[in-house]
Protein backbone atom coordinates (compact mmCIF):
# COMPACT_ATOMS: atom_id res chain seq x y z
CA UNK A 1 0.00 0.00 0.00
CA UNK A 2 1.72 3.40 -0.97
CA UNK A 3 1.87 4.53 2.73
CA UNK A 4 1.68 8.19 1.57
CA UNK A 5 -1.63 8.36 0.78
CA UNK A 6 -5.15 7.40 3.15
CA UNK A 7 -7.45 5.49 0.82
CA UNK A 8 -11.32 5.99 1.80
CA UNK A 9 -14.24 4.16 0.58
CA UNK A 10 -15.16 4.37 -3.34
CA UNK A 11 -11.55 5.21 -4.27
CA UNK A 12 -10.63 3.46 -7.26
CA UNK A 13 -7.07 2.05 -6.80
CA UNK A 14 -4.60 -0.18 -9.33
CA UNK A 15 -3.53 -3.41 -8.39
CA UNK A 16 -1.36 -6.42 -10.13
CA UNK A 17 -3.60 -9.29 -10.36
CA UNK A 18 -2.20 -13.01 -10.23
CA UNK A 19 -4.04 -15.05 -12.52
CA UNK A 20 -5.09 -18.00 -10.25
CA UNK A 21 -4.55 -20.46 -13.62
CA UNK A 22 -1.22 -19.62 -14.76
CA UNK A 23 0.88 -18.24 -11.67
CA UNK A 24 3.43 -17.00 -14.30
CA UNK A 25 0.80 -14.21 -15.91
CA UNK A 26 0.07 -10.64 -13.56
CA UNK A 27 -1.59 -7.63 -14.65
CA UNK A 28 -2.72 -4.18 -13.51
CA UNK A 29 -6.45 -4.65 -12.70
CA UNK A 30 -8.49 -1.37 -11.28
CA UNK A 31 -9.95 -2.47 -7.97
CA UNK A 32 -12.88 -0.49 -5.86
CA UNK A 33 -11.81 0.74 -1.89
CA UNK A 34 -15.07 -0.34 -0.32
CA UNK A 35 -15.84 -0.98 3.89
CA UNK A 36 -15.55 -4.65 4.25
CA UNK A 37 -18.95 -6.09 4.32
CA UNK A 38 -18.39 -8.26 7.49
CA UNK A 39 -16.28 -5.39 9.55
CA UNK A 40 -17.56 -2.03 8.23
CA UNK A 41 -14.59 -0.18 10.36
CA UNK A 42 -12.40 -1.65 7.66
CA UNK A 43 -11.39 -1.28 4.52
CA UNK A 44 -10.87 -3.82 1.89
CA UNK A 45 -10.42 -4.22 -1.94
CA UNK A 46 -12.92 -5.29 -3.72
CA UNK A 47 -11.75 -6.90 -7.16
CA UNK A 48 -13.32 -10.03 -9.20
CA UNK A 49 -16.02 -10.48 -6.44
CA UNK A 50 -14.24 -10.97 -4.06
CA UNK A 51 -13.07 -8.81 -1.03
CA UNK A 52 -9.45 -8.62 0.23
CA UNK A 53 -8.43 -6.68 3.35
CA UNK A 54 -6.63 -3.24 2.54
CA UNK A 55 -3.37 -3.83 3.95
CA UNK A 56 -0.03 -2.27 4.15
CA UNK A 57 1.52 -5.84 2.53
CA UNK A 58 -0.64 -4.84 -0.61
CA UNK A 59 0.70 -2.80 -4.18
CA UNK A 60 -1.41 -0.35 -4.19
CA UNK A 61 -1.67 2.39 -6.52
CA UNK A 62 -3.50 5.65 -6.64
CA UNK A 63 -2.89 5.49 -10.65
CA UNK A 64 -2.77 3.50 -13.54
CA UNK A 65 0.40 5.73 -14.79
CA UNK A 66 1.72 4.97 -11.63
CA UNK A 67 0.77 1.23 -11.34
CA UNK A 68 2.20 0.77 -14.45
CA UNK A 69 5.76 2.42 -13.66
CA UNK A 70 5.89 -0.05 -10.93
CA UNK A 71 4.94 -2.76 -13.21
CA UNK A 72 7.82 -2.10 -15.49
CA UNK A 73 10.36 -1.85 -12.77
CA UNK A 74 9.16 -5.57 -11.19
CA UNK A 75 8.20 -7.38 -14.25
CA UNK A 76 9.87 -5.29 -17.52
CA UNK A 77 7.55 -5.51 -20.23
CA UNK A 78 5.03 -3.14 -19.23
CA UNK A 79 2.86 -4.55 -22.38
CA UNK A 80 0.96 -7.30 -20.00
CA UNK A 81 0.07 -4.66 -17.74
CA UNK A 82 -1.57 -2.43 -19.51
CA UNK A 83 -5.48 -2.13 -18.83
CA UNK A 84 -7.69 -3.23 -21.74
Amino acid sequence: MNGNHSYHAGDIVYVFYRNPHTQDVANIQAAAVVNHPENPDELALFLYENYYPLSSEMAVYSSEEEANQAFNYYYGDLSEGILE
